[in-house]
């Protein structure tokens, strides 16, 4: 209870009902700014004015407030249509519930799905997906239950989907939660994106579920550089793959605009510091307009944090003048780099400040491809758009000569960026061959960062299939990689407990664990993985089950999909199998997704919903309180095999300082090969108790994880010697593109 003699405890409510039954009581400068306040009195009052001498007036002094709230409910007519609108909502919300329980309790979209006509032989990616016509997306949107202020169509193949249905459905039960993960790749890829589209086809078009695809948006640089796209194979696609693969709704391009107009104002801060005395930089950072200077909301929030209250920008001292104005950056502590989207080998080392206008202030730095930069990691990350920008503002970008931490939002970027990403925020609707919803967002590296799609695309998708329904997400690389950090970092991150770990491998991986011969990207297979070789498939059998066992550290039923190729044998499958089932996967499917679509993973969504029907035992790998180096022993230890742990002398200096700095008790985000158990790309299958070196560390503190390297790892890849844009090409008369897939 707030007491009505005290008005500094009144200030503090954001919602306000007052009912004291005294006439204007409650003036403007008790209200909180922005505040709603509801106002149950109904008092008489004299007023000569009225014919009946006297007027009816609440416990609030109404126009005083008005001014200061957001909302005043007025007296007379504001708290009755209220309460009959609120009725009213609570009235509908109650029907609707009561009327999916009695016209179905098992509620199914209306969704009509799209034939496959799968032929024998299996045509090109390109002239599979070029063969469906897909659905209107405006259509599709309908069916899984948007309405249209919702959607925003980009043509009619994709449309953006707004937040606001997460407000919508917020009293929806979610639906089951899966995540698609692989045992570690040969370099070829063993299929994880292509089973996880056959699943929900076969989960949607074949079951009768409600499901939904989570996918990442793929970066244009492997796009351009290899052959090879992310939008699945075969007969479980999403189309149309060549928007998929490219520009698709500009969230790339969206966060490359934000990363480097970040770096433009870091290097621009630290030229205009060096250049200019404290007074000088003060005036022009606070300009005098109107002949009055005012702090921007952002400068407010940087004066709260170096302590200075005061909001008239004439009281400040000197000494304040100086603190506020100069983040004095250590120039050769600068963390953050410029962005692109493309492979680009000579930009992984670059001199910047070379022109005369800089007045020497040259320094080495780098680019990165646009899908390492923190900010999509973030854009996976957030929840909302107020958590985005709190996490944007956060962001590390450089130290300064003292070793704190400088943020973007010390660079006041924060506010722009935002502006920047307002749109990338939504997820994107497109379609798999089979007609069924894919949602497509965000695409943070899978090394680097955490490899997953979006929480708000998952969030959005969780509501719509409701309670029966299915969402079935990815998760980068194996489980090492990918499934660890989906597990310790996004699922801390959303909050939801995944029901089930869907583990895609294949024989010809197994078989190159078992010792077989390279398999090398371009060249054709060796013969031991075009014949039968049950013996090379059981040497390599320890990957396969040390995968099994990190997805069951985490009390998650793992079903394993075999996805089979032609020259796969059952004596292969047969003993894979019987592996899985001995070390305790919930089952072990083979899946023909890639030649039947759908029809062809129908068993492996059967699996999936049988696994689903199970209680997780859901538990993290780690606290957040470990030290970091405990952490990271965590990981190494249970998620590669690793034996002991060892960090360069600078990895020690840089936890010692993220540590002093506050930053101890985030998550890791390890960041290692994906081609191997190890840091070590060359060591296949499962070695045990090996020495796992740190080499270097980085912080992500606006997505909320620290980055240890093993090995090197880098952030912007090269085109090869013919890479595929010697194939790409525009028919200039049917508007078609060539060659891309």
């Amino acid at each position: 209870m707030l007491s009505i003699h005290d008005p500094r405890q009144i200030k503090k409510a954001d919602i306000l009902v007052v009912a004291v039954g005294k006439p204007e009581m409650v003036r403007g400068a008790w209200v909180k700014p922005s505040a709603v306040v509801i106002d149950c009195g109904i008092n008489s009052i004299p007023d000569p004015t009225k014919k009946s001498g006297q007027r009816l007036v609440g416990d609030v002094k109404y126009d005083e407030a008005l001014v200061v709230a957001s909302h005043v409910t007025p007296v007379p007519g504001g708290v009755g249509p209220m309460t009959v609108a609120m009725l009213m909502q609570n009235t509908v919300q109650s029907a609707q519930r009561v009327a999916r329980r009695m016209i179905d309790m098992e509620f199914r979209w209306p969704i009509k799905t799209l034939p496959l006509k799968p032929l024998e032989q299996v045509p090109s990616d390109i002239e599979i997906a070029r063969s469906q016509t897909p659905k209107d997306i405006a259509l599709l949107a309908s069916e899984i239950g948007l309405v249209r202020s919702e959607v925003s169509l980009y043509g009619d193949k994709k449309a953006k989907i707004s937040l606001k249905v997460l407000e919508r459905l917020r009293n929806e039960e979610d639906g089951k939660y899966v995540v698609v993960a692989g045992i570690t790749p040969t370099p070829l890829g063993e299929g994880k994106s292509t089973t996880l589209v056959g699943l929900v086809q076969a989960l949607t078009a074949h079951k009768g579920c409600n499901s939904v695809a989570c996918l990442r948006q793929p970066s244009q640089g492997p796009t351009f550089g290899i052959k090879g796209g992310a939008a699945g194979g075969g007969y479980s696609q999403v189309i149309p793959m060549e928007d998929f693969n490219l520009h698709l709704t500009g969230d790339i391009h969206a966060v490359t605009a934000a990363n480097n107009l970040l770096a433009a104002q870091l290097d621009a801060r630290i030229f205009h510091e060096a250049t200019q005395t404290d007074q000088a930089l003060y005036e022009r950072l606070v300009p005098a307009q109107k002949g009055s200077r005012k702090f921007s909301p952002i400068q407010q929030r940087r004066l709260k944090r170096l302590g200075i209250d005061k909001v008239d920008p004439y009281t400040l001292t000197p000494e304040e003048i100086r603190r506020f104005s100069r983040l004095n950056i250590d120039p050769h502590n600068v963390v953050w780099t410029r962005v692109l989207d493309v492979n680009d080998r000579y930009l992984r080392k670059i001199t910047i400040g070379l022109s005369p206008t800089e007045k020497n202030m040259i320094r080495d730095t780098s680019f990165s491809i646009s899908v390492s930069s923190e900010i999509m990691a973030i854009l996976a990350l957030a929840t909302n758009l107020g958590d985005m920008k709190q996490r944007l503002a956060k962001m590390v970008v450089a130290f300064d000569r003292s070793g704190s931490p400088v943020t973007a939002d010390d660079l006041g970027v924060t506010g722009a960026m935002m502006v920047l990403l307002k749109d990338a925020i939504e997820p994107t609707l497109m379609q798999t061959l089979e007609g069924t919803p894919v949602m497509v967002h965000a695409g943070p590296f899978a090394n680097i960062a955490h490899g997953c799609s979006s929480i708000i695309a998952d969030d959005i998708a969780l509501k719509l299939v409701g309670k029966p329904g299915y969402v079935v997400t990815e998760a980068g690389f194996g489980s090492d990689i990918g499934m660890e950090k989906f597990f310790n970092i996004k699922c801390r991150a959303s909050g939801k407990i995944p029901n089930a770990v869907v583990l895609v491998m294949t024989v010809r991986a197994l078989k190159m664990h078992g010792g077989g011969p390279p398999v090398i990207s371009g060249a054709p297979l060796r013969r031991e993985y075009t014949m039968e070789n049950v013996e090379l498939v059981e040497k390599g059998l320890p990957n396969l089950i040390k995968h099994i066992e990190n997805g069951l550290k985490y009390g998650v039923p793992v079903v394993v999909a075999i996805n089979a190729h032609s020259s796969d044998t059952k004596a292969e499958h047969d003993l894979i199998k019987r592996t899985c089932k001995q070390v305790g996967a919930f089952a072990a499917v083979v899946s023909n997704h890639w030649a039947l679509g759908g029809a062809g993973a129908a068993d492996l969504a059967q699996a999936v919903m049988d696994a689903c029907k199970t209680t997780p035992n859901f538990k993290l790998l780690y606290e957040l309180d470990l030290t970091i180096e405990e952490k990271i022993l965590k990981i190494a230890k249970e998620m590669y095999g690793a034996g002991t742990i060892e960090f360069l002398p600078k990895v020690r200096d840089a936890v010692r300082l993220y540590t002093d700095k506050g930053f101890g008790t985030l998550p890791i985000c390890m960041a290692k090969t994906a081609m191997s158990l190890t840091g070590d790309p060359s060591a296949k299958n499962a070695p045990k108790d090996f020495k796992l070196v740190i080499n270097d560390i980085c912080l992500s503190a606006g997505a909320g994880f620290i980055v240890p390297m093993c090995g090197e790892i880098t952030k912007m890849p090269g085109l090869p010697t013919r890479p595929s844009i010697f194939d790409i090409d525009l028919n200039t008369e049917t508007g078609e593109i060539e060659g891309l897939f």
